[in-house]
């Protein structure tokens, strides 16, 4: 449970003019300590009193000192901040009460308590263990006005000139496991993640007060096609235990990768980055771009040796980033398919020992191999086991359930054979096998977690299976975002705040968020990551048992369609269903009743298209219910289920899907003296009573987004800015889908003016923009309003294209090739130049706003995936109807013509002692820069030293300052087309700060 003492937490603020919000500044100029920590602090201490000292830098401009102490006879005035751990004495000088608070932590709380001091307010910032101080830290940077993302800090523009606070917080996590699951595949998740990118956002986890980080691991194909995976990740090595060292170096492997431009999958087609346009080929400095495993071995290892290497490489990068989340309190998992997909190569040299990988036997001691070289590899938490994707679509034969539980007893005797030092999981798009979503829960040791992201790309609710599963770690996984709109924001804040309160109640432990991109997710995340600490914004019963009615599920209408079967008397009770219900509870006395529930097909054509199962009283009276099998489309089917037994005064109706999602039309209870009859999913009609209102699949949100527009755009125009983000939440347009591949666009055969009308909010965000002022809110605002922009603006295209595809039709029905290529000059080509225009807007807003290699994965998507089909292969027929060259102004241009900028992907906050801060830095410029440099100092100290970068290639540049002794602080400049270039927004008022741990 997690709670915060509102009673005794006042706060008042003073501030600069800007009236930034705050909490008290511990920072004077005064003698004495300003942060104290004990003599023998450990290292989580020492790391967060460095941290509080940056925050309040930043907040403030003044930097404190930090003392280690055993006394506070030092303060003489001002403020201080007592920083320690559980079990730690300092706090308890001031009193004995607070020693004997801070010693009943639990071991992931944190509490924050102003105590009254002579010589000043002190405040104490403590955790029930090391990761907690780290909390305790960056919850009172957040009292200061910070927030945190995965993709950086965000700090107000203005200082503030004075905090004055009374606080009494104890906060403990609703979910002990919280986290995020980022996604191998596409080049927007960690496929391009360098090893500085992992440590960044591995290091932004504890801001978040999250302590989850697994990774999903696709196989070979055994079936490569086009856009399929051509090999597998090497996340995770599959072989023998003799062909891994004792290092976790391996000696036979096969051709593995992570995404690249060189390799064509999921829909993307090889490409060479020079052959990018509008100038996005600077950004890289290779035409086959991936990330620093793959290097030189794009598209994929040719040779046993490049084989081996890549695996080697990957262990070497999570070796060093597990060691980081280790440190900081963060838990890792990595994993493999279930059941395990052998690789080919990996079949042949079982074959050579007389091993068929069919053989359990076989399949064991390959989990042997892989659980003694991941040991041996990296240091990781949990190895999960993920269920086949195909079970999220389709129903399972029961050859290939007992194939998954045959694999899964292999891995588990494979794990208590080797006993490596890490847990079991089971992760996967579904639960369960779809007859039976609890049957892993009955076949596994109970120290096995069980988990699964939501089905439906997270459209779906959180499995309500769960509530089914006692006695063993169980963790719920949300979509931040889905796939299908990849090139395209998501604002989902409602949708996480009922996916954790679903989880909630269901009894989960972990909250996890699967996601592929960073910066553009920042309001997802942040919105999970609170409710997994606390829920005052839920009104659901904090127990799915204590619910009464329908469980989940929304309204579908058939509105007039002729029902065949339907009885005169209930005949308007087949005209509307309630569709992705799980279950209803109706209150009903002790007795036998009969009950009949009345089905209908409205959506599905075919059968096999909804499957799901009955149960009554958790007793299944019916498997695999196929309603247009049974009956077709648009007829009635009742189903009768007579003696009942009801003796806790509830009856429990339960539907367990198979296949898409069960729907119900109504429901009749009839017992001695008792009749209950409900429409589902409709008004009361004909004796029927009205059903409970859509289980709302998103929860309010205004709280939430006026602290996160306070934050990113200033307090001038944070209220109306919240309001207008709050009102697109879960509703906003997505001009984005799946088409062989994620993020793709199609025509759109709709007017535009029709079209338009859904993007009024971009001319309203744009309105809002005179009250945001300051340098990062504007960066902020701009890049918001950028993507708003964006949007509109491939919608438009879309629209287009269906005009240009229609003229397109017309000329080509012209019999006369002249007649041809005059329709081409006077129908078609004025609007492929409006194509060509929404287009250069389009990479106008991708290349101003790229900041994450996310970002640049959304580049790659439009230059591999989108162009090919909506703009390169119709270019080719196009030149060959006009029968001559084509006009400039309809062909994409390559140079860059945008504003010059400067591009940090991986902008770390932390550094260990002893490691190099390293900075691959991206400029964007017409002409090459005469000079891009790296300015530096110890952090408020000192005057600023300069480093100029060693040019790679293109607009890429590094520049590396060896083992930084001490905490500091940069910032970059570029002098191109005639203009000196900073970065950050805010520099040098307020600067890129890196804490050094030691």
């Amino acid at each position: 449970m997690a709670y915060r003492n509102k009673a005794v937490g006042v706060l008042t603020v003073l501030l600069a003019s800007a009236g930034v919000l705050g909490l008290a500044s511990c920072i004077r100029r005064t003698p004495g300590p300003d942060i104290v920590v004990s003599s023998d602090a450990g290292w989580h201490e020492r790391a967060a009193a460095r941290e509080l000292r940056r925050y309040f830098y930043l907040r403030t401009g003044t930097l404190p000192e930090i003392e280690r102490s055993e006394s506070l006879s030092g303060v003489r005035s001002g403020a201080v901040v007592i920083v320690q751990k559980g079990g730690g004495s300092l706090a308890g000088r001031l009193d004995p009460a607070l020693s004997e608070a801070v010693g009943n932590l639990g071991e992931e709380d944190f509490f924050l308590k102003s105590v009254p001091h002579k010589s000043g307010a002190i405040f104490v910032a403590a955790g029930g263990a090391g990761p907690a101080v780290l909390y305790a830290a960056y919850g009172l940077a957040e009292k200061l006005g910070v927030r945190f993302s995965l993709e950086g800090d965000v700090i107000p523009d203005f200082k503030a000139a004075r905090f004055d606070i009374s606080v009494d917080e104890l906060c403990r996590p609703l979910f002990p496991v919280r986290g995020i699951q980022p996604f191998h595949d596409f080049p927007e998740g960690p496929d391009w993640w360098s090893r500085e990118v992992y440590k960044a956002v591995i290091g932004q986890l504890p801001k978040l007060r999250m302590n989850f980080f697994g990774l999903h691991t696709y196989p070979e194909n055994p079936n490569p096609g086009p856009g399929a995976t051509p090999n597998a990740e090497p996340t995770v090595w599959i072989g023998l235990p003799e062909d891994s060292g004792p290092g976790g170096n391996v000696g036979f492997s096969y051709p593995a990768s992570y995404q690249n431009t060189a390799r064509g999958n999921w829909g993307y087609e090889a490409k060479r980055t020079s052959d990018f346009h509008f100038g996005a080929g600077l950004l890289f400095d290779s035409d086959d771009f991936g990330n620093d495993v793959m290097s030189g071995f794009c598209p994929e290892p040719v040779t046993p040796g490049a084989s081996n290497a890549v695996f080697e490489r990957a262990a070497d990068v999570f070796s060093d980033v597990f060691s980081l989340a280790r440190k900081l309190g963060v838990k890792t998992c990595v994993g493999t398919e279930t059941p395990l997909t052998v690789p080919r190569l990996v079949k042949g040299r079982l074959a050579e020992r007389g091993l068929d990988p069919r053989d359990p036997a076989a399949v064991e001691d390959l989990y042997r191999g892989i659980f003694r070289r991941v040991a041996a590899a990296c240091p990781v938490d949990y190895y999960w086991l993920w269920t086949n994707e195909g079970w999220t679509w389709e129903d399972a034969s029961e050859d290939k359930i007992r194939a998954v539980t045959s694999d899964l007893e292999a891995a588990v005797r494979a794990w208590r054979g080797v006993g490596p030092p890490f847990r079991l999981a089971t992760c996967g798009w579904v639960l369960g096998p779809p007859s039976n979503r609890t049957l892993f829960d009955q076949i596994l040791p109970d120290d096995v977690a069980m988990s699964c992201i939501n089905r439906d790309v997270g459209k779906a609710p959180v499995d309500p299976g769960f509530s089914r599963l006692s006695g063993r770690p169980k963790w719920a996984i949300p979509w931040l975002e889905d796939d299908p709109a990849l090139t395209s924001p998501q604002l989902w804040v409602g949708r996480m705040r009922r996916d954790a309160a679903d989880a909630l109640r269901y009894g989960c432990d972990g909250l996890l968020g699967i996601h592929w991109r960073t910066r553009i997710l920042s309001a997802n995340v942040m919105a999970l990551a609170r409710a997994a600490w606390e829920q005052p914004w839920s009104h659901l019963p904090r127990r799915v048992a204590d619910e009464v009615g329908p469980i989940t599920g929304h309204y579908i209408r058939f509105d007039g369609q002729q029902i065949a079967g339907a009885g005169a008397d209930d005949r308007a009770v087949y005209q509307d269903v309630r569709e992705g219900v799980f279950a209803y509870h109706l209150p009903v006395p002790n007795g036998v009743y009969s009950v009949t529930l009345k089905f209908v097909e409205g959506q599905v054509d075919r059968s096999r298209g909804r499957v799901f199962d009955i149960f009554l009283q958790g007793r299944k009276v019916f498997d695999s219910l196929d309603i247009f099998a049974r009956a077709g489309r648009f007829r009635a089917l009742d189903l009768a289920f007579p003696n009942v037994e009801v003796a806790d005064g509830r009856l429990d109706i339960d539907f367990a899907d198979r296949i898409h999602t069960p729907a119900v039309a109504a429901i009749v209870v009839r017992g001695r003296g008792f009749e209950k009859r409900v429409n589902c999913g409709g008004p009361a009609a004909a004796g029927y009573d009205a059903d409970w209102p859509e289980t709302p699949r998103h929860l309010d949100t205004i709280d939430f987004y006026r602290d996160w527009a306070l934050s990113r755009f200033g307090p001038s125009a944070d209220l109306r800015i919240a309001a207008l983000f709050a009102r697109l939440d879960g509703v906003h347009p997505v001009p984005a889908t799946w088409i062989g591949g994620p993020g793709n666009i199609r025509p759109d055969p709709r007017p535009w003016d029709e079209v338009e009308a859904s993007y009024e909010f971009v001319d309203e965000m744009k309105a809002l923009g005179a009250a945001v002022s300051g340098p990062g809110y504007r960066e902020r605002f701009d890049y918001w309003l950028g993507n708003f922009e964006y949007m509109r603006d491939v919608a438009r295209y879309c629209c287009l294209w269906a005009e240009y595809d229609a003229a397109l039709a017309a000329a080509r029905s012209k019999k006369d090739p002249a007649a041809v290529s005059a329709a081409v000059r006077t129908a078609v080509l004025p609007i492929r130049r409006e194509m060509a225009a929404a287009l250069e807007r389009i990479f106008g807003v991708l290349l101003a706003n790229v900041g994450t290699t996310g970002e640049l994965g959304t580049i790659a998507n439009w230059e591999q995936h989108i162009l090919p089909a909506a703009w390169e292969k119709p270019q080719e027929e196009l030149r060959r109807l006009l029968g001559d060259e084509l006009p400039r102004d309809v062909i994409l241009p390559t140079d860059y013509r945008g504003r010059p900028r400067i591009i940090v992907p991986a902008a770390r906050t932390s550094l260990e002692a002893g490691e190099d801060l390293s900075l691959e830095v991206l400029v964007l410029s017409k002409d090459e820069p005469r000079a891009v440099e790296l300015h530096w100092r110890e952090l408020g100290r000192g005057e600023f030293r300069t480093l100029v970068l060693e040019h790679s290639a293109r607009g890429v540049y590094r520049v590396r300052l060896p083992a930084p002794p001490d905490d500091l602080e940069y910032y970059l400049t570029a002098s191109a087309d005639g203009k000196e270039t900073l970065f950050p927004a805010t520099a040098p008022g307020i600067n890129r700060t890196v804490v050094v741990f030691r």
